[in-house]
């Protein structure tokens, strides 16, 4: 059996698949806590992690009702971007900061002038920097915090660490690593000048993890840690990777063709290339894929972090926010939200904030505050969308994960706003799934066997029918009457 993890910002979730039978035998989850600061801070206890991994792994297992031993490969998926800092001794230094942590702006802003802008950058890395990189994170520290600066052994990504937890072995692998904003997609190494260019001793240059492939182990479980997680110390540690790389395994999109989008805390599209798709548009990630390729991908920073927001300031159920979302009309009665309550990356607005335009006396209800919230997210994804498809990107479907996949309200409000069909996979938890199917292939390529990583998408993710949505025509074109307002509205943003 083999145990997939994902490390996300709201929580952790494990899962536990079969892959003979592609059959996922038990799930668990643990949540985390934010660090939040009006200034944009966006951080998180690392301990947290390690708790909730525990917690998650244990309910997976006894809802398999499996014992630990027979799990013999793992892989961890992370979010994405983040900064964990460790000293000689292994310590943790301070909070990690996270991907959709915006107090670095200044520092980005200033990492992409020395870069000759967005042009300049994606000429020398293949992605433009943005406001959430790893990069801008480590000269923010420099500047913040000299004294744990100067201690500084080791730079990893939140899965990074988790890894480094799990068997004592710093290292990186190159589809998360494609995110920091010091690695070149094209040639995937580290770009060691730029990180000279923020400290020209070399410190940082030396607290780099070694880079390695999407199919190689990371090393086997420390034996303290296989004793907590009550798991075969033999067990087999897959580099893992990015929860989105990860994702992309879990949803069966490892060839050209399809597209994935998410519907989590943040919101997300990608799809496959088997070339770098430097695209002429800065939002466009031009990331590695961890599946040997390359993952062009836009992230928008508010999903349903905006909608929650709304949902708790109504008191309401998901169900009843639901149901208010279905009874108000299309557009809202003229009420439009721009959702940026955490800025925005797609499209490019790091010091935004959310606004309500269009109030009326007679359109200021719950049922169109929560239908307007839900249309600004999702017109952010559209544009996403709109980027992606004139950077070549062609699709004929899309897959939906992430938690807002589970809701009917949702699936037809994005196969209407983006006038394509959706199916969702039968797991939704993609990358999960991703990181356990992805532990199954590099354990198969360590014993020999000829199993490629097609086979066992094909064999482990099932797409559930009961999900398909067409696009209705007549709401897709009500809808782009509002996405040309969200447009014109993004001019004064």
């Amino acid at each position: 059996m083999y145990l997939g993890i994902d490390c996300g910002t709201q929580g952790t979730k494990a899962l536990i698949l079969n892959p003979e039978t592609g059959e996922v035998l038990g799930q668990g989850s643990a949540s985390h806590q934010l660090i939040s600061g009006a200034n944009g801070r966006r951080e998180q206890h690392v301990d947290q992690w390690l708790t909730a991994l525990e917690q998650a792994t244990q309910a997976a297992l006894q809802q398999a009702g499996i014992s630990g031993q027979m799990v013999i490969g793992m892989a961890v998926s992370g979010q994405q971007h983040g900064l964990v800092l460790l000293d000689k001794q292994g310590h943790v230094l301070r909070p990690a900061k996270l991907w959709c942590d915006t107090e670095s702006t200044a520092e980005n802003q200033q990492l992409l002038d020395d870069l000759g802008g967005e042009k300049g950058s994606i000429e020398r890395l293949g992605v433009a920097i943005a406001p959430g990189y790893t990069v801008s994170k480590l000269l923010w520290t420099q500047r913040n915090h000299p004294d744990l600066f100067a201690q500084i052994a080791h730079i990893l990504l939140p899965h990074d660490y988790l890894n480094y937890w799990l068997t004592g072995r710093c290292c990186s692998e190159y589809g998360d690593a494609s995110g920091t904003g010091y690695f070149n997609i094209r040639t995937r190494t580290w770009d060691t000048e730029l990180l000279e260019h923020i400290d020209p001793t070399g410190r940082l240059i030396k607290a780099l993890p070694e880079l390695i492939g999407s199919d190689q182990p990371v090393g086997t479980l420390r034996t303290e840690v296989a004793e907590r997680l009550r798991l075969n110390p033999d067990v087999i540690v897959a580099s893992g990777g990015g929860d989105n790389m990860m994702g992309a395994i879990g949803t069966g999109n490892i060839r050209p063709g399809a597209i994935t989008m998410s519907l989590g805390t943040s919101g997300t599209l990608y799809a496959y290339g088997d070339q770098p798709v430097i695209s002429a548009h800065p939002q466009v990630a031009a990331f590695c894929s961890s599946s040997g390729g390359w993952l062009p991908l836009i992230c928008t920073m508010n999903l349903t972090s905006a909608s929650g927001l709304i949902q708790q300031l109504l008191e309401l159920k998901l169900d009843d926010f639901a149901n208010l979302v279905n009874a108000a009309p299309i557009g809202a009665e003229g009420l439009l939200m721009m959702p940026f309550f955490n800025g925005e990356r797609v499209p490019a607005l790091p010091h935004a904030t959310a606004s309500l335009s269009g109030m009326t006396s007679e359109n200021l209800n719950r049922a169109n505050l929560c239908r307007a919230v839900v249309e600004g997210t999702l017109f952010s994804l559209r544009y996403g969308l709109d980027l992606l498809r004139d950077s070549g990107i062609q699709s004929r479907d899309i897959r939906l994960i992430g938690g807002a996949a589970k809701s009917p309200m949702w699936r037809q409000a994005v196969a209407d706003i983006m006038a394509t069909p959706l199916v969702c996979p039968e797991h939704t938890e993609a990358a999960a799934l991703g990181a356990a199917i992805q532990a199954a292939w590099c354990v198969a390529q360590l014993g020999g066997k000829a199993v490629s990583l097609e086979q066992l998408c094909n064999a482990c993710v099932r797409l559930d029918d009961h999900t398909r949505t067409v696009p209705d025509p007549q709401r897709s074109t009500q809808y782009e009457y509002v996405y040309h307002r969200y447009r014109e509205q993004l001019k004064s943003a």
